[in-house]
């Protein structure tokens, strides 16, 4: 292709170029004579636009092959058990492992030590395989909470989702926030309702709890051949065929006509699958309500329509640990879920003040990719990117969008887990993986010919800070280094110094997610490190205006130090986003224009940390309005140092009040726990600004301060019997009471030694 489109160019730009040209005169004549009408090559030329649609056919074949999917689900609902029998059917790997298995070797995809200890998924792991000619790329995503930012950034590159389902357990509160997290990235979906050996398994009770909880317009397209231990297979509504699978590993699928005793159910739940399809399908609706009989692949089609704009979620069934049913559900997934060209995907225009762009998801466009993740590999860093639009190639030099910076391609792999193999070239559609490429994650790469980012992801402030430090002295180098490669990786984990104690902070989403940190920083870089109490980012600012007046002073023999400054500090007014703000109103020459910026700088300086408990000033505004100076002793250094004393002089004029972070607690749990949770909540000083029903749930919308939401995890959970979920974030800083500042100040004092 890459051939044929350099052959053509140089004829195409010519043909552009004489289009204006009379018969009569020479391509030379017309070039000096000025007649040349320099026009675009549009669909002009039908041999050209022929060419075109030739290149175009040839990509959207290949891209109707591909298939980009996520893995997601509740705990333990087995969604790496089913992503490892997938990679053994589709032949990417020899034989099978278990989560947490006899054999000591792990699943393919926990590829982490601490994530085989631990049995869970902490990173997604991206992996891809080949079903029947079409080459699907899969994400393993995390089911913790503490994790949800590797679930939004899997979501964010996807095209397609199986939500996973325990057949005992049935939609967790893990589920109901994964499938809110898919609506929000528009991400269509399949249901897999797994484990359906296990003792209580009840698939129909799963259906109505997804039909009922997560809002699914839904119906089974499979029902099981037996449940518990007798379940042996499943049958397909849409072919009205069952399916056995055979072999140690269930590798041979055995097709057979439907056992008579279920002959009845299955013309029932097809008819439902007809029914509910058709409710959002109008053309299997008129099918139905003309009552003629519906054919195999009407129906198929229907499903397909309607899972792909969102509007239906079929159900497949199955056991992934006992080797059933995953072969029919990556049948499914083929099936049911789109391909990159029928997702549309948005770039943000920034050279047009962010407009929104379609991205036509061709790989003739230019070339738009998203770094959704990054990783510390042996080779360096390790950037994951999904390709919206164009080709990328090694040794080509892409554009960092957010950065600006102009960077090499040296590497290009395709990632297996933690396994990768080397490429040439990624196209639109697909998930690689380069090396060397210094970028955070949700960064934009174009080829340089367009300014477009992919919208960022929504990323949450971190709520919770703990203090870290590394217990032996000589390991101080692998201590930063661990901080800056997680920082790195994951946006929502920060990193900063406290200026008082000089103490490290590390700050995240909870505290599931610190530990997790400190104990890979133990495994991973062999540091060990103690963990500080938690605690809570203040402020202070002031509430009234104070003058200042301060000479500084000093004779040492030689040149001494002089500074004079007179003004005043005042409150900003609310609302205002500057945090300082510092007005020069000197008349004349009373003080050099030379010195004025190293006022600003002992100002700010000063207002790094309040007098009351130490914590940055917020929302000040300090006036210069006269002061002195001597020809021969001042320096910039003397009035830096009159600007630090002339703050702490008036600031305790100026009333000053401790500001504390305001959270923006979002609470939703069963509404017969509703009287002890909206209990707690008022005992943490919060005040409830909304109340909403949401089926059989209860949304309460508060805002709490975070000093009092320490450890609420882990409360809400005891007190919702583990069905309740709150999402948290950063409000607003307001002024604390009277009570709680004298509290503040007095615990202050005592660690200053005063």
């Amino acid at each position: 292709m890459a051939a044929r489109t350099a052959r053509s160019h140089g004829a195409r730009i010519l043909y552009s170029l004489f289009v204006g040209v009379t018969p009569q005169t020479t391509p030379a004549a017309a070039l000096i004579a000025g007649k040349v009408k320099i026009r675009h090559f549009s669909a002009g030329s039908a041999a050209a636009a022929r060419l075109r649609e030739e290149k175009e056919v040839g990509w959207k074949d290949s891209l109707q092959k591909v298939r980009n999917i996520g893995i997601s689900a509740h705990i333990d609902s087995g969604k790496t058990t089913l992503t490892e029998r997938v990679l053994y059917y589709t032949g990417r790997i020899h034989e099978i492992h278990e989560v947490r298995g006899k054999d000591g070797v792990g699943a393919k995809m926990d590829s982490m030590d601490l994530e085989r200890e631990k049995g869970i998924t902490i990173q997604s792991a991206a992996t891809y395989c080949s079903w029947k000619d079409y080459q699907v790329n899969i994400i393993d995503t995390p089911g913790h909470v503490d994790f949800t930012i590797e679930v939004e950034r899997a979501l964010r590159v996807l095209d397609g989702a199986i939500l996973v389902l325990c057949s005992v357990g049935g939609v967790q509160s893990q589920s109901i926030t994964v499938d809110r997290q898919m609506r929000r990235y528009e991400v269509p979906r399949l249901a897999f309702i797994n484990k359906l050996d296990r003792m209580g398994a009840d698939p129909w009770k799963v259906l109505n709890q997804a039909r009922a909880k997560l809002r699914h317009h839904s119906a089974a397209v499979q029902i099981p051949i037996g449940l518990e231990e007798e379940f042996s297979g499943l049958v397909d509504l849409v072919n009205m065929k069952a399916y056995y699978f055979h072999g140690s590993s269930g590798d041979k699928v055995v097709t057979e006509d439907i056992p008579s005793n279920l002959d009845a159910l299955a013309l029932e739940k097809r008819r439902e699958l007809i029914e509910v399809v058709s409710e959002v399908d109008d053309k299997l609706a008129e099918l139905f309500l003309s009552d003629e009989p519906i054919p195999n692949s009407e129906l198929e089609e229907a499903i397909r329509r309607a899972t792909i704009a969102r509007k239906f979620v079929p159900v497949f069934m199955g056991s992934a640990f006992k080797n059933k049913g995953v072969q029919p559900l990556l049948d499914g997934v083929l099936s049911y879920l789109p391909c990159p060209i029928e997702v549309s995907n948005y770039a943000l225009d920034q050279s047009k003040g962010e407009e929104k762009v379609t991205l036509s998801g061709s790989p003739a466009g230019p070339l738009v990719a998203l770094a959704f993740k990054l990783e510390e590999g042996r080779f360096g860093q390790l950037t994951y990117l999904r390709i919206y639009e164009g080709i990328i190639k090694k040794g080509d030099f892409i554009v960092n969008v957010n950065t600006g910076k102009k960077i090499k391609v040296p590497r290009l792999v395709r990632m297996h887990s933690n396994e990768m193999e080397d490429i040439q070239q990624g196209h639109a559609g697909q998930i690689v993986a380069v090396f060397g490429v210094d970028c955070a994650s949700g960064d934009t790469f174009t080829d340089g010919s367009v300014r477009y980012t992919m919208t960022s992801m929504s990323i949450p402030e971190p709520v919770m800070s703990l203090a870290i430090s590394a217990v032996s002295k000589d390991s101080g180098g692998n201590f930063s280094k661990a901080l800056n490669r997680f920082q790195r990786e994951d946006p929502t984990f920060r990193v900063g110094l406290d200026p008082e104690s000089g103490q490290t902070i590390i700050s995240g989403m909870g505290e599931l997610h610190l530990d997790i940190y400190v104990e890979r920083m133990r495994r991973e870089y062999k540091v060990d490190a103690t963990v500080g109490k938690p605690r809570v980012n203040f402020r202070e600012t002031i509430t009234q205006r104070a003058e200042f007046d301060y000479l500084h002073k000093k004779q040492s023999g030689g040149q001494g130090q002089y500074g004079r400054v007179i003004g005043y500090v005042e409150p900003l007014p609310s609302g205002s986003g500057t945090k300082l703000e510092f007005e020069n109103m000197l008349i004349g020459q009373a003080i050099p224009s030379n010195f004025v910026p190293a006022i600003e700088k002992g100002f700010r300086e000063a207002a790094n940390s309040g007098s009351l408990i130490g914590h940055p000033v917020e929302n000040i505004r300090i006036v210069l309005t006269d002061g002195a100076s001597h020809a021969v002793d001042s320096s910039e250094l003397a009035f830096k140092l009159a600007s630090i004393y002339a703050f702490r002089q008036c600031y305790t004029a100026a009333k000053p009040v401790i500001l504390e972070p305001v959270m923006l607690v979002e609470l939703k749990f069963p509404t017969e726990f509703q009287g002890p949770v909206t209990g707690d909540i008022n005992k943490r000083k919060g005040m409830i600004v909304g109340n909403d029903q949401d089926g059989d749930d209860c949304v309460v919308t508060a805002h709490v301060p975070l000093n009092n939401m320490f450890g609420y995890s882990t409360a809400l959970r005891s007190m919702t019997q583990g069905k309740g979920e709150f999402t948290m974030e950063y409000l607003e800083h307001a002024q604390v009471s009277q009570d709680v500042q004298t509290q503040l100040v007095n615990a202050y004092k005592l660690t200053k030694g005063e």
